[in-house]
C-alpha cells in the first residue's frame, strides 16, 4: 500500500483542507491509538499506552491538538499534553518518560497557514513505513469509541521545558561555559521561544532573544533559519560574536558570525566533523543529501573523511548514517544529525556542537570554514499540480540534459519533488555562477511550461 497522506515529515497541508481538518486529524488520532493499543508495548494488566503531544506556536495548533486528543483518548490511549515544545524535544520527552509514542503538531519552517501532524516512535524516532502504512489503512475504519470506563486519560506536563533545557546542556563538555560571547538568538516566534534563550544563558553566554514573541501567525515570519537577514542584521546592531536562527519548530539551525557572514547546514556540518576529527570523536564519516554542496564533500574528502549522500530529507540522511554506522549528517537548511547527542536532528544541540568547535579551538566560524569556498548554487521551486511527475517529461530532460552538458562536470543539476509542498525544486550548481543562474532560470521556466500544460 503506498501512502496517500504520510509524506516525507508526517502529514502535512493548508490548515482547513483535507488532511488538516479537525475531522480528519481527530480520525488520524484514532487510528493512530487503535493501532498503539493493539502493539506489544509488554503494558502492565489494564495499563494503557501512552502518548505525548507537543505543538509549534501556531494558532492551529490549538484545534489539532484537541483533536488529535479526542481521536486517542476514544481509542483508549492516555495522552500527555506539553504544549509549545520543539520537535525535537518531544523526541526526547518520548524516550525519557517511556511513553509510547510522541506527536508533533508543526509544519516546520512554513508558515502560520500550514500545519501538520508527526510522529516519534516510543525510542525517539521517526515511524517506520510500515507502521505508517498502517495507520493510514486504519483511516478507512469508523470510529468506534472505546467504553467510559477505558477511555484514554489527559494531562499536561508541566515540567518539559525544564527538562529538555536540561537535556541541551548535558551535550555541551562540562569543563567549557560560553562566558565572554555575546549570542543572539532567533528562535523564530517558534516553539523554542521559551527555551533556546535560557541554554544558551545558562551555559554563560551573554543573550539576546529575538522571535520570541509569537502571536499564532508570525511564526517563521522574515524570521528564523529561512530569513536570515533578521538575524545578521540583529547581530551586527547589538555587536554581537555570534548568532543563532532555528525555524519554527526547532529543528533547523543555521548561524551567523560577527560580520554578518552566514554559516548554513553544509559549512556547519563540516565544522562538527572537522573538530570531531581532530579530537578523536568522529565515528566513520558524515551523511549529506543529493542537495550538499559539492564544495563541502570535496572539503570534507581532503580531510580523509567519508562522504555519502542520501535523497533529501532528514529521515534519509538518518537512515543512510544507520546503514554505514556513522553518527553525523544533516542538509544544507540546517538539520543536522548527531546521534551521538540525539535520537533526531536538533538546532539547539547542532549549535551547541558548533560552539563547541568554538570554544574549544579558539578559532572563529571563518576559521573553522577556511578552504571551503561554496559552489554558487541556485535554488528555484516552482509550483506544480499535485502528482505532477517532472521525470516523465521530454522536454524537461532535453534542458536538464542541456545544461549538464554546458556545465561539463564541473557543476550538478537536480530537480526532485517536495515531500511536503506541491513544488518542483529546480537546483544547479556549479564553479560559474553565471552558468547556474541562467540554467537554474531555463530549466524553472521550461518545468513551468510543462506543468501548465
Amino acid at each position: 500500500m503506498t501512502r496517500k497522506y504520510f509524506g516525507t515529515d508526517g502529514v502535512r497541508g493548508r490548515v482547513g483542507e483535507i488532511p488538516i481538518t479537525p475531522e480528519f486529524v481527530m480520525h488520524l488520532g484514532y487510528s493512530a491509538g487503535k493501532v498503539l493499543a493493539s502493539s506489544d508495548w509488554h503494558l502492565s494488566k489494564g495499563e494503557r499506552p501512552a502518548v505525548l503531544i507537543g505543538k509549534d506556536t501556531r494558532i492551529s495548533g490549538y484545534m489539532l491538538e484537541s483533536a488529535l486528543q479526542a481521536g486517542l483518548s476514544a481509542a483508549g490511549v492516555d495522552v500527555l499534553l506539553s504544549g509549545p515544545t520543539p520537535t525535537p524535544a518531544v523526541a526526547y520527552l518520548t524516550r525519557a518518560l517511556r511513553l509510547q509514542a510522541g506527536i508533533v503538531i508543526s509544519a516546520s519552517h512554513n508558515p502560520f497557514e500550514d500545519n501538520g501532524i508527526k510522529f516519534f516512535s516510543a525510542a525517539g524516532s521517526k515511524l517506520p513505513d510500515a507502521i505508517e502504512r498502517e495507520i493510514e489503512a486504519g483511516l478507512n475504519a469508523p470510529i468506534r469509541s472505546m467504553p467510559s470506563a477505558q477511555l484514554g486519560k489527559a494531562r499536561r506536563v508541566d515540567d518539559a521545558r525544564g527538562r529538555y533545557i536540561e537535556f541541551c546542556k548535558s551535550t555541551f563538555p562540562n569543563h567549557l561555559d560560553l562566558r565572554g560571547l555575546r549570542i543572539v538568538i532567533d528562535c523564530a516566534h517558534g516553539a523554542a521561544y521559551q527555551i533556546a534563550g535560557h541554554v544558551l544563558h545558562e551555559l554563560g553566554a551573554d543573550v539576546v532573544a529575538i522571535g520570541v514573541q509569537p502571536d499564532g501567525l508570525n511564526i517563521n515570519h522574515e524570521c528564523g533559519a529561512t530569513h536570515s537577514a533578521t538575524l545578521r542584521e540583529a547581530v551586527k546592531r547589538h555587536r554581537a560574536d555570534i548568532g543563532i536562527a532555528l525555524d519554527g519548530d526547532g529543528d533547523r539551525v543555521v548561524m551567523v558570525d560577527s560580520k554578518g557572514t552566514l554559516y548554513d547546514g553544509d559549512r556547519l556540518i563540516y565544522i562538527i566533523a572537522g573538530h570531531r576529527l581532530r579530537k578523536g570523536l568522529l565515528k566513520g564519516g558524515v551523511a549529506g543529501t543529493l542537495m550538499t554542496n559539492l564544495a563541502v564533500e570535496n572539503g570534507l574528502r581532503k580531510l580523509n573523511i567519508p562522504f555519502a549522500r542520501a535523497n533529501v530529507g532528514d529521515r534519509y540522511v538518518l537512515e543512510l548514517m544507520q546503514k554505514e554506522g556513522w553518527q553525523l549528517g544533516g542538509e544544507g537548511s540546517g538539520h543536522i544529525i548527531c546521534t551521538d547527542k540525539h535520537t533526531t536532528g536538533d538546532g539547539i544541540i547542532s549549535a551547541l556542537q558548533v560552539l563547541y568547535a568554538l570554544r574549544d579551538s579558539g578559532k572563529t566560524l571563518a576559521g573553522l570554514t577556511r578552504g571551503v569556498t561554496l559552489y554558487p548554487q541556485q535554488l528555484i521551486n516552482v509550483k506544480v499540480p499535485k502528482g505532477f511527475d517532472s521525470r516523465a517529461n521530454m522536454s524537461i530532460k532535453m534542458a536538464q540534459a542541456q545544461a549538464e552538458r554546458d556545465l561539463d562536470g564541473n557543476g550538478r543539476v537536480l530537480l526532485r519533488a517536495s515531500g511536503t509542498e506541491p513544488l518542483i525544486r529546480v537546483m544547479v550548481e556549479g564553479e560559474s555562477k553565471q552558468k547556474v543562474e541562467h540554467w537554474a532560470e531555463k530549466i524553472a521556466d521550461v518545468v513551468r511550461s510543462a506543468a501548465a500544460g
